[in-house]
């Protein structure tokens, strides 16, 4: 198949590995639930048969599907952003500090016993102000150097990583399972999700509108310079875009992993490089990977749930693995 005719055939498929995700997710669990039930509960079609049915669907799983698809889907653009700004594809949402800074912030306010929407407030600060040291460091009198972004924000990393050891080893061990649930993400809480909503669709359509731009950039700073590219002001804007997605999705289920450094390489291994398609198609993909995941999370063990972020990892490796050894 020609590669500018693979985009949009990628893209229906996609779109029915959603659904088929979403259908999955609203069906299995620790009680499974026919899909013609789901399909009933779904097109509001209740007569009275199965109430706990359709309890289960529309006040438990079905949140949580939704948050697990926009926690999946802010990620995976998160990290496709980041991947073409500092031209590197190790990088991932976390690399610049972020989650690192939402970290300390929860986990300190869960050792001083603060409430959840207190705990909320410090994880959203603790990002906020990652974001503001890496910028403030990193761009100075016009000058916006990626060398030292990318140092600031490894650096930045290590600093909280050595205050979250600390704090995981000073709490009680009745507070330890709820601070590791929130580093390995949980998308249980999934009350406060339209904020994560309203920054997929905007952050998206925004990636979008600059597809083009994106695509002359991933060619080179210089390069896109001589093509007319006004790339200073992209750079800064890929930046916020992508702190902007990280932080809604910390906001959300806490720190997942491997998710935004893994579905932006498993798109592009499927051959698509031109930013038009790899954008829509890895906020797909994410979002149905992370849906996959959290339906394990609760299925494997139940009724004990695991964090998510494990099976984000055990998915995603073999994964992304296989399609390497595929594609060579």
């Amino acid at each position: 198949m020609r590669v500018a005719g693979r985009g949009p055939v990628l893209l229906i498929i996609f779109m029915i590995l959603v659904a088929a995700s979403l259908l999955a997710g609203l069906s299995f669990g620790s009680v499974d639930i026919p899909v013609f039930t789901v399909a009933r509960t779904l097109l509001s079609v209740d007569d009275g048969s199965d109430r706990v049915a359709h309890h289960i669907i529309r006040d438990l799983r079905l949140p949580r599907v939704s948050a697990a698809f926009a926690c999946g889907g802010l990620l995976a653009l998160a990290g496709l952003l980041l991947q073409v700004l500092l031209r590197n594809p190790l990088a991932d949402p976390y690399i610049l500090g972020v989650s690192g800074g939402a970290g300390v912030g929860a986990l300190l306010a869960m050792l001083l016993g603060w409430s959840h929407m207190l705990a909320d407030a410090a994880a959203l600060a603790g990002a906020l102000a990652a974001v503001a040291i890496v910028f403030s460091l990193s761009f100075r009198a016009g000058d916006w150097n990626l060398y030292r972004l990318l140092l600031t924000g490894v650096v930045l990393s290590a600093g909280f990583g050595a205050l979250t050891t600390l704090i995981l080893t000073l709490a009680p061990a009745s507070d330890l399972k709820g601070m590791l649930f929130w580093l390995m993400g949980d998308v249980s809480r999934a009350e406060g999700q339209l904020p994560a909503w309203i920054a997929l669709i905007i952050l998206s359509t925004v990636s979008m509108l600059f597809s083009r731009s994106l695509n002359v950039l991933s060619l080179g700073q210089m390069k896109a310079r001589t093509l007319g590219i006004a790339v200073l002001p992209l750079q800064a804007g890929l930046y916020f875009c992508a702190s902007a997605a990280t932080v809604a999705a910390l906001m959300l289920a806490g720190a997942i992993g491997f998710v935004g450094l893994i579905v932006p390489h498993a798109v592009r291994l499927l051959g698509v490089n031109d930013f038009r398609w790899l954008l829509p198609l890895s906020i797909l993909a994410g979002g149905s990977f992370l849906v996959c995941a959290d339906t394990m999370a609760r299925t494997l063990w139940a009724p004990q749930q695991l964090p998510v972020g494990v099976l984000t990892a055990l998915l995603g490796v073999p994964l992304l693995l296989l399609l390497l050894s595929r594609r060579h």
